[in-house]
């Protein structure tokens, strides 16, 4: 044991350098085995000092930092391209060229650089790209170039690889959180199976590399000292589902119902007059909502607080909340003031998980919503959703008409005495819809694998047919369920291909199983929203599949919208969920 102790010290004692790291990249980028995934990043979070073990997780996210922080590196690929060309004394249209041909520009890099060897570290690395994205001004360009052409110059072709791809946040490594979270596990407390341990901190900060940094330096004792806190957003809770109203309050009795609203998840997190607004798959949008700020700071009575809202825009001339298509127009980085003119937001808040300095996740919902009507004064702009306290199955009803009438999506049922589970999905809430209750009519979230080529008039399209699939929570993988070739326009088939493109792959990525081959493989990035009439056993999907027992199926998918604007892969439909859709649909009769 002492032997082992001591070499783990002479392993922190060195600093990890990025050729290093690279060869870990190349290890995991050419392996489709999950459980191999996993021993690789032990094995490199095994050599990390504590200071740098958090860089090389966000260096393995593509990032700088975490996904909720505002920190961009800032560089299109035309830039990135011109500082290939620097760096290699080629000129900015042959390395463009290159570029077509490969579509990728680590493999432009990797051919084209010389080779040489390379003594950089991890931290120099992420010193370099964090000055590149502080750079704003006059001559930002050419700046962020020189730093970029600096730091190529120094690193040999595979470690010039990766770096290209990260001013353009193109890793393709293909790891989930939960596979991250193994790997710590296996490395800091000699067992995956403890991720358990791990799952709640993260929960509660959405930072890898905060649990990494906090596991190394104090073990798990340093993890359960890591609370909820501002300016850090909180996993949400999510709903599961339920037929009817009879189904539920059978099963929850006393419940408190609040409208579901098809909008934007939105976390608002106050700190004085510092406002801070996270999605639900963690993406900075406080400078896309400049009322929801300014409503925050006039109508929240409290120094500091975390809500939990769903965000609309609104008509005012019509008074009519619009679909989510309309809202999703909010989403932009640019004519921000413009837009939120034309396209006004109401923001629902229907939880309170933070106050003055003090969490609320662990209290019971009846006396968070006491504490939110204490605490959001009422305005056309934040608006309390507190709820009402339901036990008869015929009232539960009649509130879901209710919302039907007003255009909503339906209600969110909720166990009167439930904490807030942050990061969890069960039946302390439940979502009723309007089509819940017979065939299977709701919609479910899907996952684009890969697209088929098209025929006849889809050539032009170049892709005919999609194969999308669900995420398994349990593995860390994503499944397939479905090719879909209908419900898509002509501008659609386009749209899909151009998203398509920036996450095609050579190979079946490494958290993707499938008995389907497409033509073209696709990194699990894109999420669609998609309606079938039903959902049925399939020996050649492998959702749900466990040995020589069939998957589940959709029957007659055809899609209805794009949702990767607000949910990121891993918050699709789960298989979980589609089996027990599956079991809840009735047939026609």
């Amino acid at each position: 044991m002492d032997a082992i102790i001591s070499q783990k010290r002479v392993w922190y004692n060195q600093r990890v350098r990025f050729d290093t790291l690279s060869s870990y990249f190349e290890k995991l980028e050419k392996t489709s085995s999950r459980l191999a995934l996993i021993d690789i990043l032990a094995d490199l979070f095994k050599k990390a000092q504590e200071d740098e073990i958090g860089e090389i997780i966000h260096l393995l996210q593509g990032r700088i930092a975490p996904f909720f922080e505002p920190v961009e590196i800032g560089m299109a690929e035309k830039n990135v391209a011109g500082a290939i060309a620097k760096a290699y004394k080629f000129s900015k249209e042959e390395v463009l060229s290159l570029y077509r041909q490969l579509g990728d520009m680590g493999l432009v890099v990797q051919k084209i650089a010389p080779h040489r060897a390379s003594k950089i570290t991890v931290k120099e690395i992420v010193a370099t790209l964090s000055q590149i994205s502080e750079e704003f001004g006059e001559g930002t360009v050419q700046r962020r170039q020189g730093l970029l052409v600096g730091l190529l110059q120094k690193l040999d072709p595979t470690s010039a690889k990766h770096l290209a791809r990260i001013p353009l946040g193109n890793t393709r490594l293909g790891i989930g959180d939960p596979t991250i979270l193994d790997a710590l596990a296996l490395s800091e407390l000699g067992d995956k199976s403890k991720r358990k341990m791990l799952e709640g901190a993260y929960d509660r900060t959405s930072d890898l590399a905060l649990i990494a940094t906090a596991l190394r330096k104090s073990g798990l004792q340093g993890i359960q000292s890591l609370k909820v806190r501002v300016g850090f957003p909180i996993r949400s809770e999510l709903c599961e589902r339920l037929p009817t109203p009879e189904k539920i309050i059978e099963k929850m009795e006393k419940v408190n119902v609040q409208y579901k609203y098809d909008g934007f998840r939105v976390q608002i997190h106050k700190f004085r007059d510092d406002v801070r607004m996270f999605s639900r798959n963690l993406e900075n949008m406080t400078h896309m909502f400049p009322e929801l700020r300014d409503a925050t700071r006039k109508q929240i009575k409290a120094e500091t607080a975390i809500l939990d809202c769903e965000a609309l825009a609104y008509n005012p001339e019509s008074e009519e909340f619009l679909p989510f298509q309309e809202t999703t127009k909010r989403r932009r980085k640019h004519n921000i003031e413009e837009i939120a003119k034309e396209l006004p937001l109401k923001a629902f808040v229907f939880d309170i998980l933070y106050k003055d300095g003090e969490s609320l996740i662990d209290t019971p919902l009846l006396k968070r919503m006491d504490i939110l009507k204490q605490t959001v004064h009422t305005d056309d702009t934040l608006i309390p959703s507190v709820g009402e306290i339901v036990t008869e199955p015929k009232r539960l009803q009649a509130m879901l008409d209710e919302a039907i009438s007003k255009g909503l999506e339906g209600l969110v049922v909720k166990r009167v005495d439930s904490l807030y589970e942050a990061g969890g999905r069960n039946f302390n809430w439940v979502k009723l819809k309007r089509h819940s209750a017979g065939e299977l009519n709701d919609t479910i979230d899907c996952v684009i694998l890969g697209y088929i080529f098209g025929k006849g008039k889809r050539t032009a399209f170049g892709a005919g047919a999609l194969l999308v699939g669900v995420y398994d929570s349990k593995a860390d993988e994503f499944v397939t369920v479905s090719k879909i070739g209908t419900g898509l326009t002509d501008e659609e088939w386009q749209e899909i291909k151009v998203q398509s493109s920036k996450f095609k792959v050579k190979s079946k990525p490494a958290r993707v199983i499938s008995l389907i081959e497409p033509s073209v493989w696709v990194e699990p990035k894109i999420v669609i929203e998609v309606l079938a009439d039903e959902i049925t056993r399939s020996p050649i999907h492998t959702a749900g599949k466990t040995g020589s027992d069939p998957g589940y199926a959709l029957r007659f998918p055809r899609l209805v919208s794009f949702r990767s604007s607000d949910k990121r892969a891993e918050d699709a439909t789960s298989v979980e969920e589609l089996i027990k859709m599956y079991k809840g649909q009735t047939k026609k009769e």
